[in-house]
């Protein structure tokens, strides 16, 4: 690759580097005409084109001439300046796609966890709004039983898992701790949430051990309430806020073409 392919950008002091395509994506932006026009806010020194601009936000610029889509983080809340930003490069499809705030607003997400105490067994139901997020911990949370005629059972006894109980797509529904059935046969079930790799009995630690992995993956909690005093039924809230899962916005035009933006849902999954 020739030197005259790679260009060197200083944003308001932070170093860029791509190809010259890359920024001809968009043949009327400022960008583009940097390469082959003199604009008194692009200044080449020592072989690197610098401007004072944000260069936090120029890498979101970048990006986009990329991939030809805007990807945001759930918690970004430079949209205004972003878009002025994006005026400034005079390129319009990106500042038409940063206007649409319905399609980048982050959205929340809720879930709720109703637990319910009865002797020596605890019932847990989590609904979730998003049915992704509940289909991830139906695949963490796995639920062991072991039934003997005699107790207390031996610890070298082996665990059996059960399948996930899913009244919905929305819905989990998972037991533990110890009961009598016919013949006093003792059941108990142990429930392990990964990636934690211990199996609990007991109902107050799986629940601590549920709020914290919700807590580690970005949910805070909203709140508490007792459903039903009498039977012990409590209901815990949680909330986190996020953009739909592999959101992007894509621009409906080929490269090094000019046109009218159009924004869409990608659903390309991207990493956390």
């Amino acid at each position: 690759m020739s030197s005259r392919e790679v260009v060197a950008l200083s944003v308001g002091g932070v170093r860029f580097v791509t190809r010259a395509s890359t920024l001809q994506r968009f043949p009327e932006s400022r960008l583009a005409r940097m390469l082959s026009e003199d604009d008194e806010e692009f200044q080449l020194v020592d072989g690197e084109f610098f401007v004072d601009r944000d260069g936090a936000l120029f890498a979101y610029i970048l990006d986009f001439l990329r991939t030809l889509q805007v990807s945001l983080p759930a918690d970004f809340s430079d949209l205004e300046r972003l878009r002025r930003e994006a005026e400034f490069y005079q390129l319009q499809p990106l500042a038409e796609l940063l206007g649409q705030e319905q399609l980048l607003k982050p959205r929340p997400e809720i879930l709720e966890v109703r637990f319910f105490l009865r002797e020596n067994q605890a019932f847990f139901r989590i609904f979730g709004s998003c049915s992704s997020t509940v289909e991830r911990l139906a695949e963490q949370i796995t639920v062991f039983t072991v039934q003997r005629w005699s107790s207390p059972f031996p610890s070298q006894q082996p665990l059996v898992p059960l399948p996930s109980e899913r009244p919905s797509h929305h819905d989990l529904v998972f037991q533990c701790g110890t009961e009598y059935t016919a013949g006093d046969q003792l059941v108990a079930r142990y429930v392990s949430i990964q990636p934690d790799t211990r199996k609990l009995i007991n109902g107050v630690n799986v629940l601590g051990l549920l709020v914290d992995t919700f807590l580690k993956d970005g949910f805070r909690l909203i709140s508490t309430r007792t459903v039903s005093s009498e039977e012990k039924v409590e209901c815990y809230s949680f909330e986190r806020l996020q953009r739909p899962a592999g959101l992007a916005v894509a621009v409906s035009q080929s490269p090094g073409s000019s046109g009218a933006a159009q924004g869409k849902r990608s659903h390309t999954q991207k990493g956390k």
